[in-house]
């Protein structure tokens, strides 16, 4: 269910994305280490690209990380645009029940 918080409360999993990263870095090194030993070229290189984008990926987050909560909304900013209020003296609209779909 939607609060409307959303966006003030949101945060993302810096830390768990790191570790995760650091796990698929040191899979894909060994992986790359052991087909070298082994004489499987093709599965080096892939294990070579894996390692190349944990790194990317790890590199962007610690990024991130550094830059701070910065980049997050701050608890002045509303969730989204306020709905309208009547000005002091006025009714508001009346509540207008939607359509009824009826079937033929």
């Amino acid at each position: 269910m939607r609060t409307g918080s959303e966006p003030t409360t949101a945060r993302s999993a810096l830390r768990a994305r790191l570790w995760l990263s650091l796990w698929g870095v040191a899979w894909a090194i060994f992986g790359t280490v052991v087909f070298v030993l082994v004489g499987r070229p093709g599965w080096a290189i892939a294990c070579g690209v894996l390692w190349l984008v944990a790194t990317v990926d790890m590199t962007m987050i610690l990024r991130h990380m550094r830059q701070g909560p910065h980049y997050q909304p701050g608890r002045d900013v509303p969730p989204y645009r306020p709905a309208d209020t009547p000005q002091p003296g006025t009714r508001p609209p009346p509540f207008r029940r939607p359509p009824r779909h009826r079937h033929p």
